[in-house]
């Protein structure tokens, strides 16, 4: 009974090695291409573009297709980062240069047109039209003044580019644009009370300024300067708990599409590898007993020798002697041969004294991969990589007993 209870395990441990080496190099793959292309720091600057500057052309920043995510936003020239800059951030902070007055007025005095023309008092055209646009009759019907019918001109501020002046100290140079892939709750906040500090009416300046420059940032902030009872001190707190929140929906809807590239990635090195889990499954079995048979002739029983010449011979006649055979077998174990399979396999000599051989097998691949047999180890083998390299190490973790360094 404890024999069997050994083997399940030493099977359990088996796989779960097997999986924890595949999730590695579909982890490994994945991490370097991210950081390649700068995926992750292009995420976040897309949604700070969004929420801080708006759409562009009516088009969100943030990709809507996991094709965008890893075609459209790394190559597209639309880069949402802004430059890198390796100097530290200005010491004092400009107020922004809007005249927040001048741009309420004229969107009330659009406001009013667009009323007007409801009620049947101005003609239906006018609204948006400027001086040269709007006829003397126009002007003179009763409604307002064509200067105020002009649509409200909405100043060029960059707000990102304002963000970023604050955070310049947590950048590195990497490239031409910033690789800021995180930004602390806290720094953020610290930020925005930055850009407080900088404008005359403090909170209440900086949210007419915002609204004056139709920034989505400006509703976000207004509703937690209105829920922190206009105190400076909870309003900080609650820009830091309400971008802490966003990050984590942010991270949420990245997580959602590498799932995908890391199900592929995984179909492909599972293919690539031929890795049938269940064929793995039963290669560990027969390695178990055959290591027991083993150990049964060298504890004195002789039973296990015919089945073990037997083997010798059918490996070949360099390792027909069974002290070679039995050699052999021992230094190679099922876990080195997992790889035995792929479509190139590499052979490292067990004495180290020749270079590692790589061998084409393509024609043996291809049969394995075409053969129905194989269809469902290998369905298995993509299931167990999408629970991702930390799982697996937690279990082998868990199932041997090792336990991880705590702080």
């Amino acid at each position: 009974m404890i024999l069997l209870i050994s083997v399940y395990i030493d099977l359990a441990i088996g796989l779960i090695l097997a999986f924890l080496l595949l999730s590695l190099l579909v982890s490994g793959i994945n991490e370097a291409i991210v950081r390649l292309l700068g995926i992750r720091s292009k995420f976040l600057w897309a949604y700070l573009r969004d929420t801080l500057d708006g759409s562009e052309d009516g088009r969100s920043w943030i990709p809507s297709k996991i094709a965008d995510v890893f075609a459209k936003l790394p190559f597209s020239g639309n880069d949402p980062r802004p430059a890198h800059s390796p100097d530290p951030a200005p010491a004092v902070v400009e107020p922004m240069r809007v005249d927040s007055a001048t741009v309420l007025a004229a969107e009330n005095a659009e406001e009013k047109v667009s009323e007007e023309i409801a009620e049947g008092i101005a003609p239906e055209g006018t609204a948006g039209k400027t001086a040269e646009e709007t006829g003397p009759d126009e002007a003179g019907a009763g409604g307002p003044a064509a200067e105020d019918r002009a649509e409200p001109p909405t100043p060029p501020v960059d707000m990102t580019a304002r963000l970023y002046e604050r955070l310049q100290e947590i950048d590195h140079p990497k490239g031409t644009r910033t690789s800021i892939a995180n930004i602390p709750p806290e720094r953020f906040s610290g930020a925005v009370m930055e850009l407080v500090a900088a404008e005359e009416g403090g909170i209440d300046g900086l949210l007419a300024k915002l609204e004056a420059i139709r920034s989505p940032l400006a509703g976000h902030l207004k509703g937690v300067w209105e829920g922190a009872q206009r105190d400076a001190q909870k309003f900080r707190k609650g820009v830091e708990d309400w971008f802490n929140g966003e990050m984590q929906r942010l991270s949420t809807l990245y997580a959602r599409y590498v799932r995908w590239v890391v199900f592929a990635l995984g179909l492909v090195l599972t293919l690539l590898f031929s890795m049938d889990a269940l064929e793995y499954g039963k290669t560990l079995l027969r390695d178990n007993a055959y290591r027991a048979g083993v150990a049964a002739i060298a504890g004195g029983g002789g039973e296990g020798y015919a089945e073990l010449k037997e083997k010798c011979a059918a490996a070949g006649a360099e390792l027909a002697e069974p002290y070679r055979c039995v050699t052999e077998s021992l230094s190679s174990p099922a876990l080195v041969k997992i790889f035995d399979h792929a479509i190139v396999s590499v052979t490292i000599p067990p004495d180290g004294s020749d270079d590692p051989s790589f061998h084409w097998n393509g024609g043996a691949w291809w049969d394995r991969l075409v053969t129905p047999g194989h269809w469902p180890g290998y369905l298995l083998t993509m299931v167990a990589l999408l629970f991702g390299a930390s799982f697996w190490w937690d279990v082998l973790r868990r199932l041997t007993g090792v336990r991880g360094n705590r702080s």
